[in-house]
């Protein structure tokens, strides 16, 4: 998250740079934290608006853009980002996060979700 910036906000401004993607923002799914690594996650949903055909990172980087069913996503996660794939079990399943902080709502076992993620660094020392 840049200063000043919400979660809201950042996940909308990431997902366009990161993913060539634009869309209105829905409800927020969860919030998990990090202890060891300092950090906290906030899940959305996004809607999506406008899918463009080139955006920065793919003309700068070459970043590709894939949909994933949530299922398809975890298995994907698992072996590349696993605190990631963590977070949407714990959404698909229903259940908070172990530390207790955030309630998430069930999803059914058939929904396709697409996400994205605004992560914030330094926690404050109330929740270290």
């Amino acid at each position: 998250m840049e200063p000043e910036e919400e979660p809201g906000g950042a996940a909308v401004r990431e997902v366009y740079e990161e993913a060539g993607v634009k869309g209105k923002l829905g409800r927020l799914l969860g919030i998990f934290e990090n202890q060891d690594r300092k950090h906290r996650t906030y899940v959305y949903v996004l809607t999506v608006t406008e899918i463009l055909e080139d955006w920065e990172d793919s003309v700068n980087i070459g970043r590709k853009r894939e949909w994933f069913k949530v299922e398809d996503a975890i298995k994907v996660l698992q072996c590349h980002k696993p605190v990631h794939a963590e977070y949407l079990e714990k959404l698909k399943l229903g259940c908070s996060p172990s530390n207790g902080n955030a309630t998430v709502p069930s999803l059914p076992d058939t929904s396709t979700l697409f996400v994205t993620a605004a992560q914030t660094s330094g926690l404050p020392s109330s929740v270290r």
